[in-house]
Formats: structure tokens, C-alpha cells, sequence
């Protein structure tokens, strides 16, 4: 992923969307949340569980430009 698609991403994505962030694939994303060990803080919506972006940029070291 680009730097101009993950700045571009909206306030929350699913795991799929932050593991290709992340470079890592679906199935290893999924395992790592199952163990409690995905990289970024995740939030559980009942059955969704979503991934704040501003919390996966701090991951990577992005910094978006304030406006």
C-alpha cells in the first residue's frame, strides 16, 4: 500500500485493510488477533472488530500533514 492510499484511508478499516498496511497477509493477521499479538490496538464492535487508522500511521511512522 502507498503512502497516498493509507493517508487516504478513513477513520477505521478491517483487519484485511490493515494487515495489506502492514504488509503482512490475511490469514497471519487474523492468527496475530486471535493471539492477542496484532500490532495495533483493535476495537471490538460486537462481532466487527475494527483498526483505528490514526493508531496503524503511529505503527508505520506516517505523520499526516495538519491542515
Amino acid at each position: 500500500m502507498g503512502l497516498n492510499e493509507l493517508l487516504s484511508l478513513p477513520a477505521t478499516v478491517n483487519i484485511t485493510t490493515a494487515a495489506r498496511a502492514l504488509g503482512i497477509g490475511r490469514d497471519k493477521a487474523y492468527e496475530l488477533v486471535r493471539a492477542g499479538a496484532f500490532p495495533v490496538r483493535l476495537l471490538s464492535l460486537g462481532s466487527t472488530v475494527r483498526v483505528p487508522t490514526a493508531e496503524l500511521w503511529k505503527v508505520l511512522g506516517v505523520r499526516p500533514e495538519s491542515g
